[in-house]
């Protein structure tokens, strides 16, 4: 064992969120101590990324880092986009310089995102699509992803994990796509479509966990040189598909109104899973029609 590490700690940052909350109750059922760190907890564990000196302290003796705290949605990249920048790029850089600098070594998973590839020209991407990023949080993703790859060269253990409208939470934001059309399946309300007809690769929050946990048993086994890895279903959707299913499994009464996307937002995405299927036997268990339908049958029960 390193120096200083307990096998059972691991901190997830950005513990709090739809993905973080997830996970820190998978980890602990499966016997790991979750150390969290967010903004939006209480004590010791309100932690902000971009204190490196705090963060540092946070980490010592974990023995690894899912570094998911971030500005994480792309409108609020456009509007504080100094802030997006300090958080997402200054934030993975602190995470990183934990794994160089405390004595157990942490491994560090990085949660990047579809938004590093802007429009892809061919779709299914794979992991070696170009990148070209639309947005100010794309442009942050990939330079965190970045940093990822000089920390390696530098000694550290790292995964970067590429996820896709991440979904399944009836506490999640409630202007995220699924949630608003589940919402108002479920009570009645307007539907907006903005881009009907983009395409998107949804995944579920349980499958984004089940993968970032199959990785962490890489990273535990010894593997030092995974590359980037796609946390996708392979299926894409469109909003007005999307919108259908919502309709079809509630009860309220709704109203469709469609509009323009907007600029900076991709129009379609759909990813290539089969490497995260070799390298971490991992696959998307959660169907789209499911996933909808719970969320709506959640709401509808509260």
């Amino acid at each position: 064992m390193p120096p200083g590490a307990d096998r059972s700690n691991v901190l997830v940052t950005g513990s709090e969120g739809l993905i973080g909350s997830a996970l820190a109750r998978a980890l602990a059922s499966s016997g790991w101590t979750v150390r969290r760190c967010d903004l939006s907890c209480a004590g010791t564990d309100r932690v902000d990324v971009t204190d490196a000196a705090r963060l540092l302290a946070h980490a010592h003796g974990c023995v690894g880092i899912v570094h998911l705290a971030a500005v994480s949605r792309v409108a609020w990249g456009e509007q504080r986009p100094e802030e997006c920048w300090r958080t997402n790029v200054g934030g993975s850089a602190n995470a990183l310089q934990c794994a160089l600098s405390l004595p157990q070594s942490p491994w560090v998973i990085l949660a990047s995102s579809r938004e590093v590839y802007g429009q892809a020209e061919q779709l299914p991407a794979h992991e070696e699509t170009p990148l070209a990023p639309l947005n100010v949080y794309g442009r942050a993703k990939v330079e965190a992803e970045r940093q990822c790859w000089l920390a390696r060269d530098a000694g550290a253990r790292v995964a970067v994990l590429r996820l896709s409208n991440v979904y399944g939470s009836l506490q999640d934001h409630s202007d995220r796509v699924i949630p608003a059309f589940a919402r108002a399946a479920a009570f009645g309300g307007v539907l907006r479509l903005d881009g009907p007809d983009c395409q998107f690769d949804f995944t579920h929050v349980d499958d984004a966990v089940d993968g970032i946990v199959a990785t962490i048993r890489a990273l535990e086994g010894g593997e030092r040189d995974l590359p980037p890895i796609h946390l996708v279903t392979g299926r894409a959707t469109s909003l007005r598909e999307l919108a259908a299913m919502a309709i079809a499994s509630g009860a309220g009464k709704t109203e469709v109104q469609e509009g323009e996307r907007r600029d900076y937002d991709v129009s379609r995405f759909w990813g290539d899973p089969s490497r995260a299927r070799r390298l971490l036997g991992w696959q998307a268990k959660v169907g789209i029609e499911q996933g909808v339908r719970a969320m709506v049958e959640g709401f509808a029960r509260q």
